[in-house]
C-alpha cells in the first residue's frame, strides 16, 4: 500500500505490515474506518503539541495515582517526572493517565470496599488507551494489590512502582513513624499514661514526610512482595519517599518500560507467589497481604494459591498437603529474618540502609526458586547475582539465627472458621498462643462503640473479644476494625494484648492476639454468628486450631434463621454486595477473577 494514500502520510492501518500494532495504532476506536480511526486519533493528539517524530514511537502509559486526598503519594509529580525522564532517554514516549487514588484514612466506609473497583478502573484504562507498556505507580496499601489485579487482567507488559517509605519523626528524643507507634501511643492515650496535649505532639511528628508507613505495614509489605513475584525490579520497594534515590528508581523503570517488558502471564507463575509468601512470612509481613496476594492470584489463569487446603505436591513439612494452606506449609519452614515494627523494632528506612529486599532474598535463597523469571527478563537468582554483597547488620537476620524460627503469619482453622482464619504470631503476646476463655461479643461496629469501654462490661484479661459482621458482605468492605482495642478498664489495669477474633481485618502496622479473616463471615451464616456471650473459645497457635466449644448441634441451632443478608437498591454497593467473595478467596469481586479455561 503507498503510505502516500493514507492520512498523515507515515500512517499504516492497523495490522497492514503484518504485525501487531504498536504506539498509536493499538486499539482504535471503532468508527467503522480503520484509516479514519488512525486519523481522528493522531490530529487530537496533536492537539497537545506533539510531533509526528514524538508519535510514532512506543507509547509506555503511566499510571498516575495522585490526589489531594492521597499524603502517601505527595511525591507522585516528581515520581512521574523522572518516569517520564527514563522513558524518552530510551526513545519511547510517555503519557501519564489518571486512575482511582485509595488513601486509608481518606475512604469511607474502608479503602478495601474500593479496591476491586480500582482494579477494573486499571484493567480497563490499560485496555481502552494505546500503550506498549504500563508503569503502575502507587503504594498506599489498597493501591498496589489493585493495580496488579487489573494489569494482570488486562495483560499488557507491565511493572510496578512504588511511591516510598516515610521516614521517621522524633517525639521527645524517641523515633516515632506511622502507623505502629500511632496505635501505641493511642493505646497509652486510652489507657490515661499519657494526656490531649500529648498525644496532639506525636499527631504532629507521626508522619513527616510524603510516603507509605514506614514499617512493615500492609503498603510496605505488598511493595517489597512485587520484588518477590517479578513484577518490580529488585531494589526498587524500600528507597524512601522524598529520597534521590527514589527518583533514580522512577528513572530506571522509565527505561525498562520503553525497552521491553514481559506480560504479567509470562511471569507470575506458582511458584513466582510461593516466592512472595516466603518472602511474606520471613518479613513478618501484614496479614492484609494474605486477602491480597489471593486476589492477586485469582486473577491469573492456571495459578491456584489456597488460604486452606488445596495443596497437590508433595513437601517436607511432615503435614498432609490435603489440608495445609500455601501459606502455612510455606511458613512453617520460613523463619522470621527482619527486625522491623511491628514484629521488632526498627523502620523502612533502617531496611533500606541495611540492603533492602535483595538482601532480604539473598538470605532466604535456598528457600526460594531462583529461577522464576523476573520483569527485567533475568531470572530472580540472575538478578540476585547482580545486587551489591550483603554486608553483616541486624535488620536482617540469616537463616542461622532468625528472630523466630518460622511462620510469622499462621493460618488457624476449625468449627469457628471452616474457611481458614489468619494470626500474626510473629506479634502477638506469647502467652496467649494456647488459650481458653469466654467470648464477650459485639455485633458490629456500632455495638463495639458503644460497650467497649463501658465499666459495667462483664470483661477481664482472660476474655476473648469477639466481633462479628465486619467481613466483606457484613460491613461491606472488610474494615479494620478486627484490632478491637482493649476495654478502657482494663488498659487502666495495665492489660496490653488479648484474644480478639473477627471476621475482618486489622492495619498492617497493627499486633497483638488478634485473629482476623475468619471464613465463612457471620453475615452469610458463617459459626462466627453463632458465638454468644460466655462460650468458652480455645486459640492453639502451634496447633493452628480455633475452636468454638459448642456442640456442632447447638451451633446448627443457633445458627438458624439469623443469617443476615446485605442489600443495597443501587449502585457500586449493590454490585460489591451481589459479587464479592469470602476472604478465602480474597474478597475479589466473583466475576472478576480468570475463568478455568483461560
Amino acid at each position: 500500500m503507498d503510505n502516500s494514500s493514507t492520512p498523515n502520510g507515515s500512517d499504516l492501518p492497523t495490522g497492514s505490515n503484518g504485525l501487531p500494532p504498536t504506539g498509536l495504532r493499538k486499539g482504535l476506536t471503532a468508527y467503522g474506518d480503520t484509516d479514519f480511526s488512525i486519523f481522528l486519533r493522531k490530529a487530537f493528539i496533536k492537539g497537545a503539541g506533539y510531533s509526528d517524530d514524538a508519535l510514532d514511537r512506543r507509547i509506555v502509559g503511566i499510571v498516575n495515582t495522585g490526589s489531594g486526598f492521597n499524603p502517601c503519594h505527595a511525591n507522585m509529580p516528581q515520581l512521574i517526572d523522572a518516569v517520564q525522564r527514563g522513558v524518552m532517554l530510551s526513545g519511547a514516549l510517555p503519557v501519564p493517565f489518571p486512575t482511582i487514588s485509595l488513601h486509608e484514612s481518606f475512604a469511607h466506609p474502608t479503602s478495601m470496599f474500593l479496591r476491586n473497583l480500582m482494579s477494573m478502573d486499571t484493567e480497563e484504562m490499560i485496555r481502552a488507551q494505546p500503550m506498549d507498556a504500563v508503569i503502575l505507580i502507587g503504594g498506599c496499601d489498597k493501591t498496589v494489590p489493585a493495580q496488579l489485579m487489573g494489569a494482570i487482567s488486562a495483560d499488557v507488559p507491565a511493572v510496578q512502582l512504588v511511591v516510598g517509605p516515610m521516614v521517621t519523626g522524633s517525639h521527645r528524643g524517641t523515633r516515632v513513624g506511622a502507623c505502629t507507634d500511632c496505635r501505641g501511643y493511642w493505646g497509652r492515650y486510652r489507657a490515661g499514661e499519657i494526656d490531649i496535649e500529648e498525644i496532639g505532639q506525636v499527631g504532629n511528628e507521626l508522619v513527616p514526610s510524603a510516603g507509605t508507613c514506614g514499617v512493615m505495614g500492609t503498603a510496605s509489605t505488598m511493595a517489597c512482595l512485587s520484588e518477590a513475584l517479578g513484577i518490580a525490579p529488585l531494589g526498587s520497594a524500600c528507597a524512601p519517599a522524598n529520597s534521590s534515590q527514589r527518583l533514580r528508581v522512577g528513572e530506571l523503570i522509565g527505561k525498562l518500560a520503553a525497552t521491553s517488558l514481559p506480560r504479567p502471564s509470562e511471569i507470575l507463575t506458582k511458584k513466582s507467589f510461593e516466592n512472595a509468601i516466603t518472602l511474606l512470612q520471613a518479613l513478618g509481613g501484614s496479614t492484609n497481604a494474605v486477602v491480597h496476594l489471593l486476589a492477586v492470584a485469582g486473577r491469573m489463569p492456571g495459578v491456584e494459591v489456597t488460604l486452606d487446603g488445596g495443596v497437590d505436591f508433595a513437601d517436607d513439612t511432615g503435614l498432609d498437603s490435603d489440608v495445609v494452606s500455601d501459606f502455612d506449609r510455606i511458613g512453617r519452614k520460613t523463619p522470621l529474618l527482619v527486625d522491623l515494627k511491628p514484629s521488632g523494632q526498627n523502620y523502612m528506612e533502617d531496611l533500606h540502609k541495611a540492603g533492602g529486599v535483595p538482601c532480604i532474598l539473598r538470605a532466604l535463597a535456598p528457600l526460594l526458586h531462583l529461577d522464576e523469571k523476573t520483569v527485567t527478563g533475568r531470572t530472580l537468582g540472575e538478578e540476585l547475582q547482580r545486587q551489591p554483597s550483603s554486608w553483616d547488620q541486624s535488620i536482617v537476620r540469616p537463616l542461622s539465627n532468625p528472630l523466630a524460627p518460622g511462620s510469622s503469619l499462621a493460618v488457624l482453622r476449625g468449627n469457628l472458621a471452616p474457611g481458614g482464619a489468619v494470626i500474626k504470631q510473629s506479634a502477638m503476646s506469647p502467652a496467649l498462643r494456647s488459650h481458653r476463655g469466654r467470648a464477650v461479643v459485639f455485633k458490629g461496629t456500632e455495638d463495639l462503640t458503644n460497650r467497649i469501654d463501658d465499666p459495667n462490661l462483664k470483661v477481664d484479661e482472660t476474655s476473648v473479644l469477639v466481633l462479628q459482621n465486619i467481613g466483606p458482605k457484613g460491613h461491606p468492605g472488610m474494615p479494620e476494625a478486627g484490632y478491637i482495642p482493649i476495654p478502657r478498664k482494663l488498659a487502666q489495669r495495665g492489660v496490653k494484648d488479648m484474644v480478639r477474633i473477627s471476621d475482618g481485618r486489622m492495619s498492617g502496622t497493627a499486633s497483638g492476639a488478634v485473629v482476623l479473616h475468619v471464613a465463612p463471615e457471620a453475615a452469610v451464616g458463617g459459626p462466627l454468628a453463632a458465638v454468644q456471650d460466655g462460650d468458652e473459645i480455645e486459640l492453639d497457635v502451634e496447633a493452628r486450631s480455633l475452636r468454638l466449644l459448642v456442640s456442632e448441634e447447638d451451633i446448627a441451632e443457633r445458627l438458624k434463621g439469623i443469617t443476615i443478608k446485605p442489600t443495597a437498591t443501587r449502585g457500586y454497593r449493590k454490585l460489591y454486595l451481589e459479587s464479592v467473595l469470602q476472604a478465602d478467596q480474597g474478597a475479589d469481586f466473583d466475576f472478576l477473577r480468570a475463568c478455568a479455561d483461560e
